[in-house]
């Protein structure tokens, strides 16, 4: 039973190993240009989700209303990431 459980242990550890040379040959390489296109679309959800409080007219604002609770904690860092030192005038506080 002991060989057993060795055996698949250096299985395991094989395995990970592969998987971790695989990553870095094939992922690696991609992964700020997938950050970057994840960021990218992240802001403009927020825009079209708090288009609202930038006096933009937004239609699907009644269904944003269930999210708003869950993005509360990233608008600060989004409307300082996209150049707004302070949020936008007529919404909540966050700074």
């Amino acid at each position: 039973m002991a060989d057993l459980r060795r055996l698949g242990a250096g299985l395991r550890r094989r395995l990970r190993a592969a998987r971790d040379i695989y990553e870095g040959l094939y992922i690696a390489p991609y992964r700020s240009a997938i950050h970057r296109e994840y960021l990218r679309q992240h802001d403009a959800f927020l825009l079209m989700g708090f288009s609202d409080l930038l006096g933009i007219p937004n239609p699907l604002q009644f269904y944003m209303l269930e999210l708003y609770p869950h993005l509360l904690e990233e608008f600060h860092t989004w409307h300082v990431r996209m150049g707004m030192e302070h949020p936008p005038e007529g919404g909540f506080r966050c700074c």
